[in-house]
């Protein structure tokens, strides 16, 4: 038997101690009745776009959907291009393709964030807008990326599902594209229980678009605007988030402080994230690259140390992409990154003891 048990994520454990809140939370909803877009949707989009320092921010029902609606209120459509990073989640991606528009790849760098470098040889006539994804919750490199779309007159929407609070030269990421793009996932650093998401902007014309766009098109129950789809907030997330809210600046220095501990002690058997002066990484995953990835991540899982690869496919190798006609090693840093990375536990909830316990078998597999 173990000395102890980690495991990669422990959402119960979050949330014994903010059942209470969350019960009475839950409470004033049934006790309102305003189950759509009631008045905690409102009070939790006022307190989130302080929060990303820009003008407004939408709820909607998933950070998928959030990327969707962006693109689709930016115009984009069949026949135009969205280049982002082939190393994220799908939607990433998916978000792309389902308006049928081309999904156009670019390697991403060490930070595992798309390389601005590599960024202007993509573009194309074609070429409508810049997708990069603050991965792991470390910000992308803006200040290029934003420099290359000013040049070739392209729109840019942030992927901040894993980011929420990041900042680069203490400027919050979702405020400084066109639009930004949050998930709630449960997984997340702020996350809903269940599914959730939230459109930022400074653009009040795309402000009203969204929140159009997310009511099936309506500007009123009797005023179809446009062909949309339901990607409302629910009022009963929207007051659950409004606890948890209070408690994310906590939370992200907690995932911070792990992070850090790591950064200490493992850097000299695996390769650790380094964190630039300019950047406030929030560590929705803490990502390192292993020699002997797949033995190491069985060694732990016998010691009781719970891990997760994020992600082991690129989105460029899925079938869905198939028609994109993209070659495996198009893009040699992401694959290589795929065979190496592996994601150890950094909730805010991991105890001293639970952190020396994973270094020590990280080290250990290392050592024999």
């Amino acid at each position: 038997m173990n000395a102890m048990t980690v495991p990669y994520v422990n959402l119960a454990l979050q949330h014994q101690a903010l059942k209470p809140a969350l019960l009475d939370a839950v409470a004033a909803v049934l006790d309102h009745g305003q189950f759509i877009l009631g008045p905690e949707v409102e009070q939790f989009e006022a307190r989130f776009a302080a929060l990303c320092g820009v003008r407004f921010a939408i709820g909607v029902n998933s950070g998928t959907d959030a990327l969707i609606l962006a693109l689709k209120a930016l115009g984009i459509g069949p026949g135009d291009e969205v280049i982002t990073a082939p190393n994220s989640f799908v939607a990433s991606a998916s978000c792309i393709g389902v308006l049928g528009a081309r999904p156009v790849f670019v390697d991403v760098g060490p930070d595992y964030n798309l390389d601005p470098n590599r960024v202007e040889a993509a573009i194309t006539p074609a070429t409508r807008a810049i997708l990069p994804v603050h991965l792991t919750g470390r910000p992308a490199d803006m200040d290029a990326i934003l420099e290359i779309a000013r040049r070739h007159d392209l729109r840019v929407v942030e992927d901040c599902a894993q980011a929420v609070l990041a900042r680069t030269h203490d400027r919050p990421v979702g405020s400084l594209g066109d639009v930004g793009c949050f998930s709630l996932h449960p997984l997340k650093t702020l996350n809903a229980c269940g599914d959730g998401g939230v459109i930022t902007t400074n653009d009040a014309d795309l402000a009203r678009q969204f929140k159009v766009l997310r009511n099936i098109g309506l500007r009123t129950r009797e005023d179809c605007a446009v062909w949309s789809h339901n990607s409302r907030l629910d009022t009963l997330q929207a007051a659950m988030l409004l606890v948890k809210l209070d408690l994310l600046p906590a939370w992200t220095e907690a995932r911070r402080a792990h992070a850090r501990f790591y950064q200490q002690q493992l850097a000299d058997v695996v390769q650790t994230p380094l964190d630039q002066p300019f950047e406030y990484a929030v560590y929705h995953t803490f990502v390192v690259q292993a020699s002997a990835r797949d033995a190491l991540r069985a060694f732990l899982t016998e010691k009781g140390v719970g891990t997760a690869i994020h992600y082991p496919a690129p989105i460029h190798v899925q079938q869905a992409a198939a028609s994109l006609g993209y070659q495996p090693n198009d893009f040699p840093e992401t694959m290589a990154q795929a065979g190496r990375i592996v994601s150890l536990p950094v909730y805010p909830e991991l105890t001293e003891a639970q952190r020396h316990y994973v270094v020590e078998q990280v080290r250990s597999f290392y050592d024999r």
